[in-house]
Order: structure tokens, then C-alpha cells, then sequence
């Protein structure tokens, strides 16, 4: 089944890059506007060391926020369920940090944290902090009632019911959130990377743009985006992992 979906997502770039091609050769637009997909990747290869210098610091960037996203998502998912006090006064805070637009927040984690990549990282972090959080409280919550009331007559404290049922259970959902937080981790990084930075595919493409070089520019995203495909198929493969474990976990009994 992967390998089914691996070759219709190839035919699919394949078929989209070929009607880009054409598009190009029948409207014979300027290539400052938009260049070709050869033109493209003939930029990649001329400027690959480039590219590769700033990838390097985006893919640094991505990939810690992505961890200390679901770190710190995970943990706050597992306070939210052991207290009710966290619940009372977290999830509405939670719930109102999402109406505030999580690009606007980059102009001030940029003054906060300098031009750096701190600030891209903390931008990572939050917006891919609430779907790990949502997801995984939601799995936590959503745990076969028949298993807690099987641990309930058993006698198994809340925690052992939490740590040893609920959690192994919440795997799956935690794993969708996952899969969400590799897809929007990208995105973050390369708006703080927009609005501040000296080093990274974002900082590359704004640069590329104010100098008319559309090429470099599209070869920067296409980088990027091949990134965030490869991070979000390594990403499915540890969740797969997680999902098959937690069915072999679920299926022992906690004890007392």
C-alpha cells in the first residue's frame, strides 16, 4: 500500500511539473515571472551549495521545533488530563491563543529573541504546540470505556490507569497530531525566517525576489518543500511504529 502511494504521488509531481513546463513553452511568459521547471532546476544544480547552506539552518530549525513541540504538547496533554485545575485554567487560555494570527506573533519573537534561530525556533514550537496538545488530550480522553472499567475493578490507581491505558491507547491520535506539527513546523520556521533573519531558505527566497531572481527562488521552495515531504513520510513511518505498539500494549491488563 505505501509503495502504491509512493507511485501515485510521483505520477501526480510528474504530471504537474510536465503542465508546468508547457504552460511555460505555450504562454512564452518572461522567466522573471515564472521560470520553467528546467530552468528551475538547472538554478538547483548551479547554486546547490548555496541552497545547501541555508537548508542546513532551516532543517536545524524545523527539527528542534518539531521535538520541543511535541515534548512540551505531549507533557502539557498528560497535566491536562491528571489535574482539573489545569483544565479549568489552560484550555481556555489555549483555546484564546488560537484567535490570535500565529504570524503576527513572529515580529515579536523576533524582537524578543533576536534574529537568530531561536526566535524561528520558538515560532516552530507554537504552531505545532496546539495540534499535538488538542489531539493527544482528545486520544487521552477518548479511551475505551469497557478497558477503564475493566482497570477500575482491578483496582489500578488513576495513574497506572493513565500511564499504562490511556497513554499506550492515545498513541494513534497522538501520532495524527504528529503528522500535523511536520507539516506546519516548515511553515513557522520560514516565517520568522521572512520576517528576521540573515541565514535560511526563507531569508534566501525574500532575497532572491527583491533581485529578480525567480529561479533561485523557486529552487529554495522547491527544497523546502521536498523537505517537508520527506519529514512528513519519516514522521508516518516512527507513527506506524507507535500505532502497532500501542495495540500490543492496550491488550495487557493493568494490574493493581
Amino acid at each position: 500500500m505505501t509503495r502504491r502511494r509512493l507511485l501515485d504521488g510521483l505520477l501526480a509531481a510528474t504530471v504537474a511539473i510536465l503542465s508546468w513546463q508547457v504552460l511555460v513553452w505555450i504562454t512564452g511568459v518572461p522567466p522573471f515571472i515564472l521560470p520553467g521547471p528546467l530552468r528551475v532546476a538547472e538554478t538547483l544544480v548551479d547554486n546547490a551549495g548555496l541552497i545547501l547552506d541555508h537548508a542546513t539552518i532551516t532543517v536545524a530549525e524545523v527539527l528542534i521545533g518539531l521535538v520541543l513541540g511535541a515534548l512540551f504538547g505531549a507533557m502539557t496533554a498528560l497535566h491536562l488530563m491528571i489535574s482539573p485545575l489545569a483544565r479549568r485554567l489552560v484550555l481556555p487560555v489555549m483555546v484564546f491563543s488560537q484567535a490570535i494570527p500565529v504570524f503576527a506573533l513572529a515580529p515579536i519573537l523576533t524582537l524578543w529573541f533576536g534574529y537568530g534561530m531561536a526566535s524561528k525556533i520558538v515560532m516552530a514550537l507554537l504552531i505545532i504546540y496546539f495540534p499535538v496538545v488538542s489531539t493527544f488530550y482528545d486520544g487521552l480522553r477518548r479511551t475505551d470505556p469497557g478497558l477503564l472499567d475493566l482497570a477500575q475493578t482491578m483496582g489500578a490507581r488513576p495513574r497506572r490507569t493513565l500511564f499504562f491505558l490511556r497513554l499506550p491507547a492515545a498513541l494513534p491520535a497522538f501520532g495524527s497530531g504528529l503528522r500535523l506539527a511536520a507539516v506546519y513546523a516548515p511553515i513557522g520556521a520560514v516565517i520568522g525566517e521572512w520576517v528576521g533573519a540573515s541565514r535560511g531558505l526563507g531569508y534566501l527566497m525574500l532575497l532572491a525576489n527583491g533581485r529578480a531572481k525567480t529561479d533561485l527562488m523557486f529552487a529554495a521552495m522547491f527544497v523546502l518543500a521536498a523537505f517537508a515531504v520527506v519529514l512528513y513520510a519519516a514522521v508516518s513511518v516512527v507513527t506506524r511504529r507507535m500505532v502497532r505498539w500501542s495495540d500490543e500494549t492496550v491488550e495487557a491488563t493493568p494490574r493493581p
